[in-house]
Parts: C-alpha cells; sequence; structure tokens
C-alpha cells in the first residue's frame, strides 16, 4: 500500500536559493540539485572535502539504526522527518527488506522531494509508506496526517538525521524532540544525528555553506547527546555516525557527525 497526502497549499520550488536535500543529493553523486545547490556544495568541498565521505557514512547510519530497530527492536513502526530526496537504501527500503510489514511516513516540506518521494517511495504490499508535505515544528499536522498510515498506540521510531542543524538554538531544537516524543507511546525509540563542530575543516564548510545561503548550525557531540535526555541509549551511545555498531570491514573512518539511538522508557 502507498498513499500520498494532499500537497494543496505546497511551497513552490525555488531553484535560485540552495536547499539541504538537494545539496545532499549533489554531495552523494545524485543529480537531482541546481546550480545553486552545487555551487554551495562545491564550496563547502573545497575547504571541507571529506564532506562527501561523510554524507555517505551519514546514510550507512541510517540504514544501520534502521536495521536494528527492525530486527533487534521490533520496531514496525517509522516515522522519518526530513526525508531528503530518495536514494538506495531509504528508510523503507531497509525496514521492509527485513520486515515487510513495516509502515513508514516521510516527511519533508521541500518539493522537489515531495515530487520525488510520490514517484519512488513505493511501500510492499504488505506494508505501507505515505509522505507528509510539512514543517518539522508542525506537530499537528504530522501527528494527523501520519495517523492514517501509523497506530500511535504503538512504539514508533522518530527518525530526526541530519535536520536539527537547520535550528539554531540549542532550546528550540530540544523542544522539537520532545513535542515530537510527547506524540508517541513508551517503547518508541529516536534515532538521530547531526554535524558537530570536530574539526577546524567541518566549522570552516559550515560558515561557507552559510554564506552561501545553506545556513547549518554545528553542535558539540555533548549537546548533540542532550537531545537523548530522559532516554535509555543503546550501546554504544552517541558516537560518531561511522563508529555506531559498524560492519566488519575494517576500522571505521571517523566523521564529523555523531548520532545514536535511544528507547523512551
Amino acid at each position: 500500500m502507498t498513499s500520498a497526502s494532499p500537497d494543496a497549499g505546497a511551497p513552490k520550488l525555488d531553484t535560485t536559493v540552495p536547499h539541504s536535500a538537494r545539496v545532499w543529493n549533489y554531495w552523494l553523486g545524485g543529480k537531482d540539485n541546481y546550480a545553486v545547490d552545487r555551487e554551495v556544495g562545491d564550496s563547502v568541498l573545497q575547504v571541507f572535502p571529506a564532506i562527501a565521505e561523510n554524507a555517505r557514512a551519514c546514510r550507512a547510519f541510517i540504514g544501520r539504526t534502521v536495521s536494528y530497530l527492525a530486527v533487534e527492536a521490533g520496531i514496525r513502526q517509522f516515522l522519518d522527518i526530513g526525508t531528503g530526496l530518495p536514494t538506495a537504501d531509504n528508510t523503507h527500503e531497509v525496514a521492509q527488506r527485513l520486515a515487510p510489514e513495516s509502515r513508514i511516513v516521510y516527511v519533508d516540506n521541500d518539493p522537489l522531494v515531495l515530487v520525488h518521494a510520490r514517484a519512488l517511495l513505493s511501500s510492499g504490499p504488505e506494508g505501507a509508506t505515505d509522505f507528509i508535505d510539512a514543517d518539522l515544528r508542525d506537530t499537528a499536522t504530522i501527528r494527523r496526517e501520519a495517523a492514517r498510515t501509523l497506530d500511535f498506540g504503538k512504539p514508533i521510531a522518530l527518525m530526526l538525521m541530519g535536520i536539527l542543524g537547520h535550528v539554531e538554538s540549542d532550546d528550540e531544537a530540544q523542544g522539537i524532540v520532545k513535542s515530537l516524543l510527547d506524540l508517541l507511546p513508551s517503547g518508541s525509540y529516536l534515532a538521530f544525528y547531526d554535524g558537530t563542530d570536530t574539526s577546524e575543516k567541518i566549522v570552516e564548510g559550515a560558515r561557507i555553506s552559510s554564506e552561501g545561503g545553506h545556513t547549518y548550525h554545528l553542535r558539540s557531540p555533548e549537546r548533540i547527546s542532550r537531545f537523548f535526555d530522559g532516554l535509555e541509549l543503546v550501546d554504544p551511545g552517541v558516537v560518531s555516525v561511522s563508529h555506531w555498531r559498524p560492519g566488519a570491514d575494517g576500522e571505521p573512518t571517523h566523521q564529523d557527525s555523531y548520532g545514536g539511538v535511544a528507547r523512551k522508557p
């Protein structure tokens, strides 16, 4: 089953302003981006060439967290906010490969993401996917629309992957996470990562990106850890994304993005 939320009032595509989803698509080697996105992406690559590797490591982190949630935690419902443009091994693909009955709702507010998501994020017959056009701050819309696909009486995995760096204030960002978690029952999970200020190069890359119109606020690992306050962190806790339950392909390379997974008591 695949459903599509109404897009009345959806924002129009603006190709004169860079957008996070499209810039990341460029770093990942995709083609769903515009000159303004590539200009910002290239400017960041000049001062922080590891950003492309970092982007790939973050995508791999998403896959490993979804695998953990589906297999070890037994989660069958996923609320993925800040979806970005579809690429290989999206949340629903990983989840439904492991548990075909999984139900996934994606949330984003970029019109290009909206078009691609509705065309490509199709579900297997045993599960369901849906896409909501909404801002992560609009919890009322997210709750109302997601309830058409997800059962809010059962555990849900809240996925916030690389999105809270667009919120400058820690208080506001933590308030957003709390308001979203308040929608979910006990036994739900938060899976989260964001960029950290752990190297001079990424700090310079974020500065260049902001000057180019693509603002991203880095946080220290300690500040990122606070988003999990009151939750039960899954081992190994909050770490560089490449070190969160890595595979057996040698020692992972440290990345300047940190994240973790935690259970709501």
